[in-house]
Order: C-alpha cells, then sequence, then structure tokens
C-alpha cells in the first residue's frame, strides 16, 4: 500500500529546478543578498540542488532532503530581517516570471509561511514575545 501524501499543489520536480536555479541568478547578482550568500556558497550547483531537495521534500512530499534550514541560517551569522522580506520579493518575482499564476501563487503562500518561520527562527530568536530580552 502506497501512503504517501499528495502534492500541496500541483508542481513537478523539473519546475522546481528551474525556478531555484533562476532564483540564485537573481540572487548571486542582487548588490544586497548576493554578497551574503558569496560567503557561505563555494558550489552553486550543489547548493541549488540542496534547495530544490528541500522545496520538493516541501511541496511534493519528496525524502530527498536532508538538513536543517533553521540551523543553516543561524549558523550563517550574517542574515539580518530585512533579508527575508528582500529574499521573498525576489523569489515572488522569479515564480511570477517562471510559472503559471495558480503554481506561483500557490508556492509563494508557502514560501512566505517559511519565510516568517525562519525570521522569527533566525533573527528574533533573542527576544521574548512582546520584544522582552532574554536574560543569560
Amino acid at each position: 500500500m502506497n501512503n504517501a501524501l499528495p502534492p500541496r499543489f500541483d508542481i513537478t520536480r523539473p519546475e522546481i529546478e528551474r525556478v531555484v536555479a533562476a532564483f540564485y541568478a537573481t540572487i548571486r547578482e542582487h548588490p544586497g543578498l548576493g554578497p551574503v550568500f558569496a560567503v557561505h556558497v563555494t558550489d552553486w550547483p550543489a547548493h541549488e540542488a540542496k534547495v530544490a531537495d528541500f522545496w520538493a521534500n516541501s511541496i511534493l512530499h519528496e525524502r530527498s532532503y536532508d538538513g536543517s534550514p533553521m540551523a543553516a541560517h543561524i549558523k550563517a551569522g550574517n542574515v539580518k530581517p530585512g533579508m527575508f522580506s528582500t529574499w521573498l520579493d525576489l523569489f515572488d518575482a522569479t515564480l511570477q516570471r517562471e510559472l503559471e499564476p495558480r503554481k506561483a501563487a500557490a508556492w509563494s503562500a508557502l514560501a512566505h509561511r517559511i519565510g516568517r518561520s525562519l525570521r522569527a527562527g533566525v533573527v528574533e530568536r533573542e527576544t521574548l514575545p512582546g520584544g522582552v530580552p532574554k536574560l543569560l
């Protein structure tokens, strides 16, 4: 019996790989985010493959991704609050260029949910609810 979950929405693995490649081509050229990524990514094809695996896991319920985006972004040490909105704006623009509107909107909604979670875990983890700093 097949217990695989259906995809979250109608998209294919080749579409995921195309979007990821187009997105990181944009990132590499971005004056603000390009240098942030360049500090950490030395092998772009491997990075893009890992990110494509992440999205395939999130969208298609594949089991190809092995990693923790939260831990990776915390470890980076140079991720700042405003970067998430810029990242999402660039990602949305890529989705709109690469996919039909229905697919772009579905993936965008998922990316925004994940982005809010990452932002909270990466750059807002030092405060408690209400903005009260944690005491060490």
